[in-house]
């Protein structure tokens, strides 16, 4: 089993590496000698509370990634998230939600120049699927449980309402009954314990 200097010193040689800097250069950038830097890599030393630190910061991850094995599963979870990365997220998600609208209006289009009768429904279910989309990067990105609740309530009910829409006639506003107990499944199982 490695002590925790190799862990540490493997780890801050893999981050130098992946940040494409040289021992020299890192050492510049802290006021330290590349010996320094090479013995920390090599584990022979560590370097002080304060400089593992300020070398978390620069590298963006927490001390707890320094201080575990480099696994995938630790890489992701001790990699902090940068304003970038958050802002790319977002950015993801509206083309996500862009794309069905896109797709919702080449549909109608299509359907206007091909049969004189635009396909109107088109945009009704692009906002169910809008919010699964959004529960989906929810899910994959944010892990926001507020959004979850949001988003999962808003697909539901939208879902039905589209289905009113589509279907319209004297009954089907009954659908809307089923719409109580499915929310409350929802909402029972946001509130279980992951």
């Amino acid at each position: 089993m490695k002590n925790i200097r190799e862990i540490i010193g493997e780890n801050l040689a893999e981050l130098r590496k992946e940040a494409k800097l040289t021992q020299l250069e890192l050492a510049e950038k802290f006021n330290y000698s590349d010996k320094s830097i090479s013995k920390w890599e090599k584990g022979e030393t560590l370097p002080d509370i304060v400089t593992l630190n300020e070398l978390c910061e620069f590298y963006g991850v927490s001390l707890d990634y320094l201080t575990h094995e480099a696994t995938q599963e630790n890489k992701k979870k001790y990699k902090k998230e940068t304003a970038r990365d958050h802002y790319n997220k977002i950015i993801i998600t509206a083309l996500m939600t862009t794309v069905v609208w896109m797709i919702a209006t080449i549909i109608y289009v299509w359907s206007l120049i091909k049969f004189d009768n635009g396909l109107w429904m088109s945009f009704i279910w692009s906002v169910p699927i809008t919010f699964l989309m959004l529960t989906f990067a929810n899910h994959r990105y944010f892990h926001k449980k507020s959004l979850y609740y949001g988003f999962s309530a808003a697909l539901l009910w939208s879902i039905l309402a589209a289905s009113f829409i589509q279907f319209l006639s004297d009954r089907v506003w009954t659908i809307f009954l089923l719409g109580i107990p499915i929310q409350i499944v929802l909402f029972l199982y946001g509130k279980m314990k992951h």
